[in-house]
């Protein structure tokens, strides 16, 4: 099972809605600091200040400082098979490479079992790449059925 998370983690697709962050948006005296800013240093100086004194987890443990722990926690970012999709669909049609070898890693597959992983993913191609719109969220969960169907890679996502 704890695999199993891994692999969503890792591998999942993340949802189009904007992350919220630990605490709320509002958390923090960084974001008081920083209030009504906006760009990289006036995020960066809310953030250094959030971190370096432990505000936002005062706040957010007793619901001060604009902090809540009751919002539900979400990823804006790309998954790992999304992040490298071109460079993954290259390394799997070789059969080799470091897109390959990174999601092999990501998903706990061990060093003496990485060459099987990736020839089962070589081998696979057409199945993981049916067409040029293959989403990563479809080759996220083909890559889990493949290996579910290998013998030996099986308890690396049971």
């Amino acid at each position: 099972m704890k695999r199993v998370l891994i692999v969503a983690t890792f591998l999942g697709m993340s949802g189009a809605a904007m992350a919220e962050a630990p605490g709320g948006p509002n958390c923090g005296w960084g974001n008081m600091l920083m209030d009504g800013q906006s760009g990289l240093g006036a995020h960066i100086i809310a953030s250094l200040t959030n971190g370096t004194s432990g505000n936002a987890t005062f706040g957010m443990t007793t619901g001060t400082n604009g902090c809540s722990a009751n919002g539900k926690l979400t990823y804006g970012g790309k998954s790992l098979v999304g992040a490298v999709m071109d460079e993954f669909s290259e390394d799997v049609a070789r059969g080799d490479g470091e897109a390959l070898t990174a999601v092999a890693v990501a998903m706990g597959v061990e060093e003496s079992d990485r060459a099987l992983f990736k020839q089962v993913m070589h081998d696979n191609f057409a199945s993981l790449f049916p067409s040029a719109d293959v989403t990563a969220e479809q080759v996220s969960e083909r890559v889990v059925e493949l290996m579910r169907a290998n013998d030996q890679l099986a308890h690396y996502v049971s």
